[in-house]
């Protein structure tokens, strides 16, 4: 089996309900969703989830390759990066690549990824998080009522602009999940993305932890700030969680070594390789791994071989337009379906009508970091 070629489709997520964080929100609730389509001479197209940045020259390390060879293909594609970095989203690029390469290989075997890479249980612990820091009060309500209507326990909220209503937030959430699963003590997260000072973290952190117990605060610094985030660990009660914006295995070291993280995450958009090999890393140091992801098919799949997965998230109920996930949510668990590969299919008639945007280019939103983040007073709105 040889790689004859690639096709680059983008389609959308429409949540129907304004998603982001305290960096920003888009308001019509729409993101792109970019995704790679790898060709072989034997028929089977894989897929996976990710950026096209530079994906010409990327590429250029499969065509003609055996795409079986995940391994070995993942490094040569790193080697190809290796004079400009394969850092950013070079590195999505990278991961929808290699994601696209084990969809291909679980094809060819016949079997569904989770099998193939020697997952014992189909089923993966999920909790839900619903970019939803921009909705009201009811609205935030209905959306985690969904949530436990599918026996989901714990969730994680974003926040971190303003202490009272994050507790306000969290309590409502806790409610409700504790409604719909009497006799469960409700888990809950709290994720900040990046938007504090090592001192505004430990006292936001602390005011909470007077009324809530949380399992953990994710990213409550800059992704590379080991020895701050070592020091808000050692101030607060939760756990901190970090490292789904770190793009490459080699980032995780100073943090692993500062003792700065509690929970190891990667995010679904940089691949299956990377996720083994930051599993197995976080494993050598007895730290549980957490997935992250609008559409985690790949990571999923991995995270039943892994000892040391402990929960991956659950954003929306429903796939990006044109995308059919093999999976369903029961009992507050991914249940991996049988369909062979990563249980992906496309419809690329439906994504082929859809008008040209450019949500990306928007000045507001979750991905545009605000110029008074990390330096705001308390309470005061980014900008």
């Amino acid at each position: 089996m040889r790689i004859t070629g690639c096709r680059a489709l983008t389609t959308i997520h429409d949540w129907g309900r304004p998603v982001g964080d305290a960096n920003g929100v888009f308001r019509d609730g729409v993101v792109e969703v970019p995704l790679i389509l790898v060709d072989t001479d034997e028929g089977i197209t894989g897929v996976g989830l990710g950026p096209h940045t530079e994906l010409s020259t990327i590429f250029a390390a499969l065509e003609g390759e055996d795409p079986r060879a995940t391994i070995s293909l993942y490094d040569r594609m790193l080697r190809r990066a290796f004079k400009s970095g394969h850092t950013g989203k070079v590195f999505g690029t990278i991961g929808a690549l290699d994601s696209a390469l084990w969809d291909i290989k679980a094809k060819a075997a016949g079997q569904p990824l989770w099998r193939l890479l020697g997952g014992r249980d189909r089923n993966v612990t999920a909790y839900a998080s619903g970019l939803d820091i921009a909705l009201s009060d009811d609205e935030l309500a209905a959306v985690y009522e969904s949530y436990a209507e599918r026996g989901v326990r714990s969730a994680k909220l974003k926040g971190g602009l303003d202490v009272e209503r994050d507790l306000a937030r969290l309590t409502l959430v806790r409610d409700v999940l504790a409604a719909a699963n009497p006799g469960c003590r409700p888990g809950l997260m709290l994720d900040a993305n990046e938007c504090w000072t090592g001192k505004q973290a430990v006292r936001h952190i602390a005011a909470l932890e007077r009324e809530v117990d949380l399992i953990w605060v994710e990213e409550p610094l800059r992704r590379w700030d080991a020895n701050g985030m070592a020091a808000v660990g050692r101030g607060v009660r939760a756990s901190i969680a970090s490292g789904e914006n770190l793009t490459g295995l080699e980032q995780f070291g100073p943090l692993l070594a500062a003792g700065a993280l509690d929970v190891v995450q990667t995010a679904a958009v940089w691949g299956v390789t990377h996720f083994l090999r930051v599993a197995a890393f976080a494993h050598a140091h007895d730290l549980p791994v957490s997935p992250i992801g609008t559409t985690p098919m790949g990571l999923l799949h991995a995270a039943t071989a892994v000892p040391n997965h402990m929960a991956s998230e659950l954003q929306d109920l429903v796939p990006p337009l044109g995308l059919t996930v093999d999976v369903s949510i029961e009992d507050g668990q991914f249940v991996l379906g049988d369909d062979p590969g990563l249980g992906l299919s496309v419809d690329e008639a439906a994504i082929s009508q859809l008008p040209e945007r450019s949500v990306t280019a928007s000045p507001a939103g979750p991905h545009v970091r605000p110029s008074n983040a990390g330096r705001r007073l308390d309470n005061e709105p980014p900008r």
